[in-house]
């Protein structure tokens, strides 16, 4: 039985102008309303359903949604500081989220979308970083944040090492001999995973809580969060939180990439570690 730990944490021409300023009718408390301060403030601005004070709007308000609105915030979402995401990239990724026939939103409880965690454990007196990947999963009437998977460099380099070892075998005639010859395996223990299937892979998460409940490590602090959005059909997205003095500040898209099925699994695999 697959075992989890579990957190519960309570996030037609277009022009876009990707040096965006902030909308015209903010007054002199705009760099506080500037900021998107909460996750679930940043889906709220990406899909139109706040206005610029943060009060929210609802499905039957006027402006719930409204295309002006997005177009305001779609343009203050991006970390302007990070020269690599290219300004046409944005314009793309804007006009499909707008389009009037089949705009594009952003649901909270749609899946496809993930926490990166850095957390810092002590084990036996020293400290280690672990990434934990966790994703929203249904539970009963609402959901809960669970760890679907987890990357530590221990981890990591105690395998590879593994893997660049001398190959060991045992001999096809082992059952001969009752397979007394494991001997040679269990002597070696950093050689023992040289002995299992061809297609045996570590599983890190089982690792991790076999070693939480043995009490060998201990939970310290989160050091880094960010999110990994992958809802919107052909295109991925990053989200980081920055804290700097400014407007464009707080929740803000750090990474976009356009994607296709393809492409889009096996950047999956890459953020998680799996190859």
């Amino acid at each position: 039985m697959q075992k989890f730990i579990v957190f519960v944490f309570l996030l037609g021409t277009f022009s876009f102008r990707v040096s965006a300023q902030l909308v015209t009718d903010l007054e002199d408390e705009s760099k506080l309303y500037a900021q998107t301060k909460q996750v679930g403030q940043f889906f709220r601005r990406f899909n139109g359903e706040e206005d610029e004070n943060g009060d929210r709007y609802y499905p039957k308000d006027k402006k719930y949604r409204s295309q002006k609105l997005r177009k305001s915030y779609l343009g203050l979402l991006f970390d302007r500081e990070n020269t690599s995401i290219k300004n046409e990239l944005k314009v793309a990724f804007a006009k499909e989220m707008l389009d009037k026939d089949q705009p594009r939103y952003l649901d909270f409880h749609g899946g496809q979308w993930y926490a990166e965690v850095n957390a810092l454990f002590r084990n036996s007196g020293k400290k280690e970083i672990f990434t934990l990947f966790m994703k929203l999963e249904k539970d009963r009437l609402g959901s809960k944040w669970v760890i679907e998977g987890v990357a530590g460099e221990r981890y990591d380099r105690h395998f590879e090492k593994a893997e660049k070892g001398s190959k060991q075998f045992l001999h096809p005639m082992s059952h001969e001999l009752s397979f007394m010859n494991l001997r040679k395996a269990f002597d070696e223990p950093d050689s023992i995973s040289e002995y299992t299937t061809s297609t045996f892979e570590p599983d890190y998460l089982t690792l991790f809580i076999y070693e939480l409940e043995l009490g060998k490590m201990k939970f310290e602090t989160v050091q880094h969060v960010k999110f990994h959005f992958f809802q919107l059909d052909n295109w991925y997205f990053e989200l980081s939180n920055f804290n700097r003095p400014g407007y464009n500040t707080g929740w803000l898209i750090s990474n976009l990439v356009q994607v296709n099925e393809e492409t889009s699994e096996r950047l999956k695999k890459h953020l998680f570690y799996e190859q």
